[in-house]
């Protein structure tokens, strides 16, 4: 048996980082990975959906040139080169990671599944077929999520595809129905219909349904205005096939639906990798989603093996994971006193407009009790949108009455995660509504405009 500092089981946002540096500190170090380095987000998350999204961009561009004053005679959408951009970007990227772990002395990669057989023993089943046992001190379990097949009649019958099986597409679908109305469903959503897909989402509740109810409403309008089939508060009843044509058999508002598409897209959340990890031996115990209960320094129930990333639960977002590594190279190695208790959790869902988010929504205000003011500028009075062309969506901001503080903002625009992070920036320091309503920023550009969203709240 192998004797280790530390262990990283997954090699996603956090881990890989995580790993080389308690490597470079000296620490005798084994990753362990059962598919590709770089998790979720470079294989087939952020990465590559972001990579087609920005061709999704182009073809709107092109398609709705005439706006502009641009006449495109025609063009054509080669969905092979999307694809083939895709990988190489994805290849890359996953290169890039994995000779960064290779390169670095003291880290040892294994490739396989990770189980526990102790409390601080593992057993890796190679991708060789063999199986071999290593063992350290400090384990960290960097897992992540995989997507979450609901329990519908039929739908195990239906070759459905994932965020995942979606990339590998060879072909366009002709008409996608989209599982969920999530940041996945959204995103990809538009991706397809803006090259040239026909697509129905449907929703259970309401789209982006942790969102205030506004914001859910202008991005349901958004996606019906590029030509998608949005139902929410839908119940699907059944799923099954006939051929090459996929049936979801649907219950809106006591109406029953069927939509009949090529493709069905599985939308509907992410569940946690810790079926084979056998934690049973070690005393952990997960909760009922199958997440790894963490305390505010990301360590579990047993002293020594730490959660990081989406499998802990909370925010599954890669700047998170990111940050559960910072916690843990600083509180370990430097000997900090670092936790997750009140740090800020920005995010973006990247459909064109952007949705940034960053703190408290209205209605998460408002249920605290808190006497608030709120802030609300519509895009088509946003002087650079109506310059560039891109007037849809509006700008939010949750001020406490009393002090100024800004408490959170949903910016549903162009750009709308650039502005969020100019406003995260203004809330960690303290900054408040009158300030940045005064502030000097240079013309035009869209921050500016919260010079405007300010000035919407009088004192």
């Amino acid at each position: 048996m192998q004797k280790f500092d530390a262990i990283v089981i997954g090699s996603g946002q956090g881990g890989v980082p995580l790993a080389k540096k308690l490597a470079k500190e000296g620490w005798k170090t084994a990753i362990i990975e059962k598919r590709w380095i770089g998790g979720t987000c470079i294989n087939d998350g952020c990465t590559p959906t972001k990579a087609m999204i920005a061709c999704g961009e182009v073809a709107y561009t092109v398609a709705n040139s005439t706006q502009w004053g641009i006449t495109v005679p025609g063009f054509q959408v080669d969905f092979e080169k999307i694809v083939a951009r895709k990988n190489e970007i994805v290849a890359s990227f996953r290169g890039g990671a994995t000779k960064g772990l290779e390169k670095t002395d003291g880290i040892t990669i294994f490739y396989g599944t990770a189980s526990f057989s102790g409390p601080k023993t593992v057993d890796i089943r190679l991708k060789t077929g063999t199986t071999t046992t290593i063992t350290a001190d400090q384990i960290f379990i960097n897992t992540g999520t995989s997507p979450k097949i609901p329990d519908i009649p039929g739908l195990a019958e239906v070759p459905y595809l994932t965020n995942t099986t979606l990339l590998d597409l060879h072909a366009l679908p002709s008409h996608l129905i989209v599982l969920g109305g999530s940041y996945i469903g959204l995103e990809f959503g538009q991706l397809f219909r803006r090259l040239g897909s026909q697509v129905t989402i449907i929703e259970r509740a309401t789209l982006l349904k942790r969102e205030d109810q506004d914001v859910s409403a202008a991005m349901k309008k958004i996606m019906e205005g590029a030509g998608i089939t949005v139902h929410t508060s839908a119940a699907i009843k059944q799923v099954d096939r006939t051929g090459d044509v996929v049936r979801v058999v649907l219950n809106v508002n006591g109406e029953s639906k069927t939509i009949t598409g090529s493709h069905v897209l599985i939308a509907s959340g992410r569940t946690p990798q810790t079926k084979e990890l056998n934690l049973d031996t070690t005393g952990i115990i997960t909760d009922e989603k199958g997440f790894i209960p963490v305390n505010e320094k990301l360590e579990t129930a047993v002293p020594g093996i730490y959660a990081l990333g989406d499998v802990k639960g909370g925010p599954a977002f890669t700047h998170i994971s990111y940050n559960d590594y910072l916690i843990l190279f600083k509180n370990l190695v430097q000997k900090g006193n670092e936790t997750t208790t009140g740090r800020p959790v920005p995010y973006c869902v990247f459909t064109d407009p952007q949705l940034g988010r960053i703190g408290l929504t209205e209605k998460e205000a408002r249920d605290k009790g808190i006497d608030i003011q709120v802030a609300c500028l519509d895009m088509k009075r946003v002087a650079r949108a109506i310059e560039t062309g891109h007037t849809e969506g509006f700008m939010k901001a949750v001020v406490e009455k009393s002090s100024g503080r800004i408490l959170g903002a949903a910016i549903l625009g162009h750009n709308g995660g650039e502005i969020m992070s100019v406003l995260q920036m203004a809330m960690m320091a303290g900054m408040t509504a009158p300030q940045l309503r005064e502030m000097i920023f240079a013309h035009p550009l869209y921050t500016e405009s919260l010079n405007n969203l300010f000035m919407t709240i009088t004192d």
